[in-house]
C-alpha cells in the first residue's frame, strides 16, 4: 500500500507502458474542467451585468415617476394662475368666440 501511494506521488503510473491511455483521459478531463470554469465565469459576469441593469432600471423608473409628478403639478390650472398672476396676466372674463370663415365657393346647408 505504501509503495502504491509513493508510486502515485512520483508519477510512475504515468510513465509505465500503456500510459498514453491515462494521459488522454487526464487531458480530456482537464479540458472539461477548463470549459466548466470558463462557463462559470461567463455566467457570473452576466449575472452581475443583469443586476447592474436592474438597478439602473429602478433608478430610471423612479426618475420617470418623479418627473411625471412634476409635470402634473405644472399642468394644474391653479399653478398656472399663480404664475401668470406674477406677470399680471389674468383669465378672461368673457368666453372666447368661435369665428367661422366660409369661402364663396362653399355653400352652407342650414336646416
Amino acid at each position: 500500500m505504501k509503495q502504491t501511494i509513493y508510486g502515485i506521488l512520483k508519477g510512475k503510473y504515468l510513465l509505465e507502458e500503456g500510459a498514453y491511455k491515462k494521459w488522454s483521459f487526464i487531458i480530456f478531463f482537464s479540458l472539461l474542467a477548463l470549459i466548466v470554469i470558463a462557463s462559470s465565469h461567463n455566467t457570473d459576469s452576466k449575472v452581475y451585468k443583469i443586476a447592474k441593469l436592474n438597478e439602473e432600471v429602478k433608478a430610471l423608473r423612479s426618475k420617470y415617476v418623479n418627473t411625471r409628478a412634476q409635470l402634473m403639478e405644472l399642468k394644474m390650472e391653479s399653478f398656472l394662475r399663480t404664475k401668470m398672476k406674477e406677470r399680471d396676466l389674468f383669465p378672461s372674463e368673457t368666453p372666447p368666440v368661435k369665428v367661422m370663415i366660409v369661402s364663396k365657393t362653399q355653400t352652407l346647408n342650414v336646416k
